[in-house]
């Protein structure tokens, strides 16, 4: 049998391959990072082909830096950022604009058009989600309206569409597979989370053609292969994290630290429609049956230390940003909303904008250090809250990942703000490992859920102390902060 599985983990700043072996160890990881792009403030951009030969660069040089055969690998899985959105000619299979990122806001006035023409209720319905730019669909059309020939090219069927795996699987595959699978449909805004296809009504709203298209299928299973190797495991990074932190029965919750962070909940074969601004999604789709997952979205989280770093010059690293955290017992005063491409959930805000707010003479850049931390823990502690009330249950135990969760003064505000205990996993690379664990399900390196979930490793657990007046005074702070950083664009 063959001895390892490989994921493909591509991200909004860096592509990295994992290589892990049969029993969920990781054994080698390789990164590369590649440019971001900012035509405007509030636009970001990536070349989807750096994206592509960051991807492939780092897959070759895991794979000789372990020295194994190619026959040694028994699957691969991708995973990626999610509404990420390339738009590429079938012919040339060349992009015929760079993908548009995620965070990008440049569709916000599209998206509130569409609040005030009365159909988000509709959208809400049929998708689970929210007509925010974060979504993938008004990147789509916004690509459609603006790129000279694209109509034309897209009546003709020459274009295709797809999100961040749908390109490095026809990459793959020299052109022959163009498919997503049902975690990253869903969060495209076309896709019908009830029925689990393309919606007709969605893709008449969004002035999308068909054509475009992937085939949604699973997410564990063969779709196509490399170099003979099956590739077997797709899913979204956040779904792919939920999978690899073994949060596969309902109720279980995780939480990821990345450039932004994200919660989900498994709530099994029930779509819970929130009334707190979360979203409904495809947690996973096995075999052909879907579960579903409730989740929050917040947009900076570890890109804010990446802001302090590379924009402010302030720090040098992580550790000297988390020493520097350290050094102080509180923030001064001060409270940091990183609304730099405005909010996510709860607020649903793409006119929002960051602020700082509190600052004196006094205020040190070990204040905005811990600030930047409690913005982290202060947002996903909302998360937990809109969740719980969602759920109609008290969350006991949050899993974390992601690169922010090395910092246990993190996990130390995020037990206390949400009253519940934060466990850590010995591996934290769970977004990595649920896309190869997803494939290694595929192709019969584990039979069962049971077995992947055995896997996993507790590695540290902080209990919270009781909530007081403090914390209080803390989070009342940070909402009166939120209020006044809204709607800071709304009129240009």
């Amino acid at each position: 049998m063959s001895k390892y599985l490989l994921s493909l983990d591509q991200g909004t700043t860096s592509s990295r391959s994992v290589l892990f072996d049969i029993t969920g160890n990781m054994i080698a990881v390789r990164k590369k990072e590649f440019a971001q792009i900012y035509p405007e403030p509030g636009l970001i951009e990536h070349d989807a082909e750096a994206i592509w030969e960051a991807q492939y660069h780092t897959m070759l040089d895991v794979i000789e830096s372990a020295n194994i055969s190619l026959k040694d690998i028994a699957g691969i899985g991708i995973t990626n950022q999610r509404e990420t959105i390339v738009v590429w000619d079938r012919r040339t299979g060349k992009p015929i604009y760079n993908a548009i990122v995620w965070q990008d806001r440049r569709t916000a006035k599209v998206c509130q058009e569409l609040k005030n023409a009365k159909v988000e209720k509709v959208i809400k319905s049929l998708t689970g989600l929210t007509a925010d730019p974060y979504f993938s669909a008004t990147k789509v059309r916004w690509i459609l309206d603006n790129v000279d020939g694209a109509h034309a090219l897209a009546q003709k069927g020459h274009l295709c569409m797809g999100t961040i795996d749908s390109w490095l699987i026809w990459k793959l595959s020299d052109g022959k597979c163009h498919v997503t699978d049902a975690t990253n449909a869903s969060r495209t805004l076309l896709y019908n989370i009830h029925t689990g296809t393309w919606d007709d009504e969605l893709l008449e709203l969004f002035q999308v053609p068909r054509s475009m298209l992937p085939e949604i299928v699973d997410s564990s299973g063969e779709v196509t292969r490399w170099k003979g190797i099956p590739v077997a495991g797709i899913a979204g990074d956040q779904q792919a994290s939920l999978f690899g932190q073994g949060c596969h029965q309902p109720g279980q919750i995780k939480n990821t630290y990345g450039t932004g962070c994200f919660m989900l909940m498994n709530t099994g074969d029930r779509i819970i429609h929130s009334s707190n601004n979360l979203l409904s999604t495809v947690a996973w789709q096995i075999k052909g049956k879907r579960e579903f997952a409730l989740e929050g979205s917040v947009f900076m989280g570890g890109a804010i230390f990446n802001w302090l770093r590379d924009g402010l010059g302030i720090v040098k690293d992580v550790f000297e940003f988390d020493e520097l955290a350290k050094s102080v017992d509180d923030s001064g005063g001060i409270v940091f909303v990183p609304a730099f491409t405005g909010l996510g959930a709860p607020h649903w805000d793409p006119f929002a904008r960051g602020s700082i707010m509190g600052m004196t003479r006094g205020t040190s850049k070990a204040h905005l250090c811990r600030a930047a931390l409690e913005a982290v823990s202060f947002q996903s502690t909302e998360l937990l809250e809109c969740i719980q009330k969602d759920a109609d249950a008290k969350v006991s135990e949050l899993r974390v990942d992601g690169g922010a969760s090395i910092s246990k003064l993190l996990l130390r505000m995020q037990a206390e703000q949400m009253q519940c205990n934060i466990v850590r996993p010995k591996n934290i690379e769970t977004t990595s490992f649920g896309a190869a664990a997803l494939a290694g399900l595929g192709v019969g390196v584990w039979s069962s859920r049971k077995e992947i979930a055995a896997t996993w490793q507790k590695d540290v657990l902080i209990k919270p102390k009781p909530w007081n007046q403090e914390l209080e005074r803390e989070r009342m702070r940070w909402d009166e902060a939120v209020r006044r950083s809204k709607k800071w664009i709304k009129d240009e």
